[in-house]
């Protein structure tokens, strides 16, 4: 059993996580960020949710880049394939559901 409480969390660096789980090769990490990361592909499905803060995700459909804003409580899915990258505005925390081993 674990409590956590996802406000009160802060890393030392950009992108720092906390493990919450593990399921069957699917990971649960929260993240602390106050950097942009970098484009990627994850090579399985990730749930990107904003717990707190704002963060602009930029990612490529089609070849087109485009961009949203998502909030406290927004959740971003991008699909195999889907080519990304978040843009925090200001400290955000982050909880993201992936494959274990994805960037």
């Amino acid at each position: 059993m674990k409590v956590i409480r996802s406000r009160e969390f802060k890393s030392q660096r950009a992108w720092g996580a906390l493990d919450i789980c593990n399921m069957n090769g699917i990971t649960t990490r929260l993240h602390w960020t106050d950097e942009p990361y970098k484009w990627h592909i994850n090579d399985g499905e990730e749930v990107f949710v904003v717990l707190d803060g704002a963060v602009e995700m930029k990612y490529r459909a089609n070849g087109i880049e485009q961009s949203v804003i998502l909030n406290s409580g927004d959740i971003f899915y991008a699909q195999i394939g889907t080519e990304h990258v978040a843009h925090p505005q200001g400290e955000a925390r982050i909880l993201v559901i992936e494959k274990e081993g994805s960037i």
